[in-house]
């Protein structure tokens, strides 16, 4: 069984920095493109930044310059450095990967969320 668990969230002040984990574990051949979502009370959710296996990067406007997507393939992880965070990044923050199992074709699979919580 495939799952992914966020973890890193918290609160902290306007301009400091967090870092969000999103770990994958179970029957993994491979593990394809990769992306963090966020979503904020009455908002709708939006993508923050995704990371392809081909090593690229995309990010959201709101965030880009302050936020650094990263994955480490040996560990089967990825993380999201928020840096300069603003009270506007506040929002529950998912890690969303393309995974493809020992015995499946490829799935969607969705983390749990963790809470980020900006103050100023």
């Amino acid at each position: 069984q495939v799952q992914v668990v966020e973890s890193g969230g918290g609160l902290v002040q306007a301009g400091g920095s967090l870092r969000l984990s999103c770990a994958a574990s179970g029957s993994i051949f491979s593990i394809n493109a990769l992306a963090w979502y966020r979503q904020a009370p009455g908002k709708q959710r939006e993508l923050v930044a995704s990371i392809p296996s081909g090593g690229s990067t995309n990010y959201a406007d709101s965030v880009k310059g302050r936020f650094t997507i990263s994955r480490d393939n040996a560990k089967n992880t990825m993380y999201l450095q928020m840096n300069s965070l603003k009270p506007e990044d506040t929002a529950v923050y998912y890690c969303n990967a393309d995974i493809s199992s020992d015995y499946d074709v490829e799935s969607n699979y969705w983390g749990q969320g963790t809470q980020v919580t900006v103050s100023s």
